[in-house]
């Protein structure tokens, strides 16, 4: 592996994250003939940047021809770039108190662009969704319902007309389910409107987590990073974005090992394959349920990102991974 030419340095900590590449001993699992035609044969497992505590929401930024993603525990927002390697785009990205966070994951979490490029991203410890402006300013998207503070928005996803879908578990939470300054009695699934109404989609969900729309965007993914019940969702929406009906769209308690993590992050394809991480790693489905593979990390694996010519990376535990895929996503 070649050795990082710079040392990132946040929160009194030194950061030592290579820029090169290395490929990876863990395997690349095809169990339908359909995963070949989306990761060919022969593919690897490349490792791009390392030594982050927990590596969450990657995004890329096509315009910087760079990739953005959190380290949840460190509270910041790390940028890649192929020719650079790791530098620090934002600290306090998701606590930003004067006080210590007591928790572990008080930092940003899920990242995306809305329609105008400006990143929008979740942040656990001050329980928001926030958009960073152009001149560098945060404007505050939401983080009441009903008059009540938000437990800790984890991922999101934006609909081609503007409306704003998230999860709102309780990770962020430093007591999580009994954290005494938690409001909602819920862990919901949410749409923001484009006109600014806040609806509460889902509220039965034990730990919602990953979130994305079908091509069409009339079918909500998300995950639910519950041991006793570890399944991914798929609930049908309305033209007008409303949920009007619901079903397992697919349940890894069969096959997934305890040290193999839990549903956790998830994308969608312009097929409508869904790349969900968590047990054993990124598992592809195919829009009707069918696990067709799966790209085995062998850690504990927080989300994907889709980047140029068929990129997939992944941010793995303390990793952020690359596999060449088939075309483009």
């Amino acid at each position: 592996m070649k050795t990082a030419g710079l040392i990132a340095i946040a929160f009194g900590m030194l950061i030592a994250m290579p820029t090169g590449r290395s490929e990876l001993p863990e395997r690349i699992e095809s169990l339908d003939p359909r995963f070949d035609a989306i990761i060919p044969p022969g593919s690897v497992v490349e490792r791009v940047a390392d030594g982050m505590v927990w590596a969450e929401g990657p995004l890329w930024d096509a315009g910087d021809e760079s990739l953005l993603f959190s380290d949840v525990p460190r509270n910041a927002i790390f940028r890649w770039r192929p020719d650079a390697g790791v530098t620090l785009f934002m600290e306090r990205s998701g606590y930003t108190g004067d006080e210590p966070f007591s928790g572990r994951e008080g930092g940003s979490n899920g990242l995306t662009f809305d329609r105008d490029g400006r990143l929008v991203f979740c942040q656990h410890g001050n329980r928001r969704v926030v958009r960073l402006e152009r001149d560098g300013r945060i404007t505050v998207l939401v983080d009441r319902f009903q008059g009540k503070r938000l437990n800790s928005p984890n991922d999101l996803v934006y609909a081609s007309n503007g409306d704003l879908y998230f999860t709102d578990p309780v990770f962020g939470l430093p007591k999580a389910f009994d954290d005494p300054e938690r409001e909602l009695s819920f862990q919901g699934v949410f749409r923001l409107a484009a006109t600014g109404e806040l609806t509460a989609l889902v509220t039965d969900i034990r730990l919602p987590n990953g979130i994305g729309l079908s091509p069409d965007e009339r079918t909500l993914y998300v995950s639910n990073s519950q041991r006793s019940r570890p399944v991914w969702m798929a609930y049908s929406l309305s033209t007008a974005g409303a949920v009007v009906g619901e079903r397992v769209f697919a349940d890894a308690s069969g096959w997934m090992q305890p040290s193999d993590g839990l549903p956790d992050g998830l994308k969608v394809d312009r097929a409508g394959n869904v790349f969900a991480t968590g047990p054993g790693g990124v598992n592809v489905f195919a829009p009707d349920g069918t696990r067709l593979g799966r790209v085995e990390t062998g850690v504990p694996t927080g989300n994907v990102a889709f980047g140029p010519d068929g990129t997939l990376y992944i941010a793995a535990n303390h990793s952020i991974l690359r596999v060449r895929m088939r075309g483009a996503a």
